[in-house]
């Protein structure tokens, strides 16, 4: 099989090439897609049961029509992560995208698309400035919607995962923190290579750096932003994103009340390697059933996750977890 790479490279001697960001329009052109095919992003059902009766349809079609269900969608929903981004920053930064700008990446949307889609794509491009707006509002309207609701837990997910990186850069290296960001992404030589389906490339990232977005909509693959005036990008999926990332703040608090005791202390503290629960027990001291329990008190809590390994199920620390536990040691 003929491998595409897209390959970032950075200067040697820049400690300040690589930095972290979030970004609201990524997570809502996601959450549209998870929407549009949800089979895809299971991990997505516990959200999705939450919002699928309150989707404002002419808003929902309009987005769905623009970014479509699989691959590109246009760079001007996502051009500009920052760590400080704000839901209404990015809302306000997309009505403010020039008409040539606009123009450009639709453009690319129409070469991907056929029959009423095309049509639609360019009929907006027709009039570029009002249809810009058109989709402003939709986005807004679809935000309010959709994550906005939610955005207080999926936004502290994010902050934890960039901890945890900022961390194991400070402790082990950019190289090991890169490894370690999705199965597709490597530390190559001067730089950073991600393995895509459909596109290869070479990005000089030198004096301007490369971004990196964690996401929780798309939990299950990388992207990247290449192409200028936008800032060279690398989106991976953030770490810890189960089915029940999205409930809500008072179920949170109600486990987070139920999860402090001192066995469940030192079985956060030592689970920064997988483990089963028969070796939990057996590292704690305690019978299989406690160390079940506890485990389970501290899944609901989202400080560790469970992922089964063949017959296997293990547990480690996610990156809300890693984040309670740097803070404290």
């Amino acid at each position: 099989m003929d491998r595409k790479y897209v390959d970032f490279r950075l200067a040697p001697d820049d400690i300040s090439a690589i930095r972290f960001g979030v970004s609201p329009g990524h997570e809502l052109c996601h959450a549209v897609r998870v929407l549009q095919r949800p089979e895809d992003q299971p991990v997505q059902w516990g959200w999705l049961r939450g919002v699928r009766a309150r989707v404002p349809r002419e808003p929902f079609e309009l987005m769905s029509t623009v970014i479509g269900a699989d691959g590109y969608f246009p760079d001007f929903f996502t051009a500009t992560p920052s760590w400080d981004m704000a839901p209404a920053d990015e809302a306000e930064r997309l009505r403010a995208v020039p008409p040539e700008l606009f123009r450009a990446d639709l453009t690319k949307m129409l070469a991907r698309s056929s029959g009423r889609r095309h049509v639609a794509i360019a009929r907006m491009m027709e009039h570029p400035e009002r249809s810009r707006d058109r989709i402003a509002d939709a986005w807004t309207e679809l935000w309010d919607a959709l994550l906005a609701p939610v955005w207080t837990q999926l936004d502290r997910i994010l902050r934890a995962d960039i901890a945890v990186r900022a961390r194991r850069v400070a402790t082990e290296g950019i190289a090991v923190m890169v490894g370690a960001l999705h199965e597709s992404v490597t530390w190559h030589g001067d730089g950073v290579r991600v393995r895509l389906r459909r596109h290869s490339e070479l990005v000089d990232c030198r004096g301007s750096g490369l971004v990196l977005v964690p996401s929780v909509m798309s939990s299950h693959r990388c992207a990247v932003l290449t192409e200028p005036p936008a800032q060279p990008t690398l989106f991976y999926p953030a770490q810890g994103v189960t089915e029940t990332w999205a409930r809500d703040p008072e179920g949170a608090s109600r486990s987070l009340g139920a999860l402090l005791s001192p066995a469940r202390a030192e079985i956060l503290l030592s689970a920064h390697d997988p483990r089963t629960t028969s070796q939990v027990a057996a590292d704690c001291g305690i019978a299989v059933s406690t160390a079940s329990h506890h485990l389970t008190v501290l899944r609901n809590s989202g400080l560790v996750a469970s992922v089964r390994d063949g017959a296997r199920v293990l547990h480690v620390r996610t990156p809300l977890g890693e984040a309670l536990v740097g803070a404290t040691i």
